[in-house]
């Protein structure tokens, strides 16, 4: 087996970071086209690649959102160059950068006996339903474009289903070309959000927040119009069953599946709100 010792790791430049969402793609996580500039919002010295001879051979992401919390992605090594050790280096690496951090993970479900020797721990299954849109009725009245809703409001609202704060990445994301948001009021309040974006294949719906699964629908149906959406992605924290029915109503099939796994304690979350995942990359 060839040495590691040759693997050089640093922090990738920002234009590098479509590298690892490139390699994503490649594995069928079919990332959105302007995933890259948003990610480079949270913490820039997380994202790492080890190089070999220059040449990109591994990558990872372990970025710290807070004091208290980071998440980890873009565990990736090139293929022809896998069982060589490189992986278990750029790892090392990345779990040092989290510090005594909880590190939170969206992993593909064969290696969760892997992450538990590095301490993590399942919490639940996050579940990718995808189906074509045929069939959505129209938003009745009282959907608006996200942007009219106040940003602190977001803000508040996002604190209870994500466990650290991540304003710069919301801005980012909420305003980044080709992301539409959308949003549903009821009695002056902020009953259900969300945003649909262009992906390698089809539209992905991240994050969809509501307070039950009809106010969810709304807002679905709502950025599945604007975005004129013909196959559509959600991704399904498995413990909302409200979530999975709001999916398998529309004959959305699962196409893809993670492990949500935590190496520490989080803050308490409202999961039932949670009716699609912002992105397995980022949390």
């Amino acid at each position: 087996m060839t040495c590691a010792g040759e693997l050089r790791i640093r922090a990738m430049r920002p234009t590098e970071i479509a590298i690892a969402v490139d390699w994503a793609a490649g594995e069928g996580w079919n990332p959105g086209l302007g995933d890259a500039a948003c990610f480079n919002t949270i913490d820039p010295e997380g994202f790492l690649i080890g190089e070999l001879e220059g040449a990109p051979a591994a990558t990872i992401s372990c970025l710290n959102y807070d004091s208290a919390f980071a998440f980890l992605g873009f565990y990736l090594v090139r293929r022809d160059l896998r069982g060589r050790g490189y992986g278990l280096r750029i790892w090392n690496r990345a779990i040092a950068h989290a510090g005594t951090r909880t590190i939170g993970l969206d992993g593909v479900v064969a290696q969760q006996q892997n992450y538990r020797k590095s301490g993590f721990r399942l919490a639940y299954a996050n579940i990718r339903y995808g189906g074509t849109s045929a069939g959505m009725s129209r938003p009745p009245a009282g959907v608006v474009p996200l942007a009219k809703v106040p940003f602190a409001t977001i803000e508040v609202d996002d604190a209870r289903v994500f466990p650290a704060p991540r304003s710069a990445f919301l801005r980012a994301w909420i305003s980044a070309p080709g992301h539409i948001g959308r949003a549903l009021v009821r009695d002056g309040s902020l009953a259900a959000w969300g945003v649909i974006r262009p992906c390698r294949r089809g539209h992905k719906i991240g994050p969809l927040i509501a307070d039950d699964r009809v106010a969810a629908e709304v807002v679905l149906a709502a950025l599945v119009a604007a975005a004129g959406a013909r196959e559509v992605f959600l991704d399904v924290p498995s413990v909302n069953a409200e979530a999975v029915a709001l999916a398998q109503g529309h004959d959305f099939a699962p196409v893809f599946e993670t492990a949500r796994m935590y190496t520490g304690a989080i803050r308490p979350l409202a999961l039932e709100r949670v009716f699609g995942v912002t992105t397995f990359e980022l949390g």
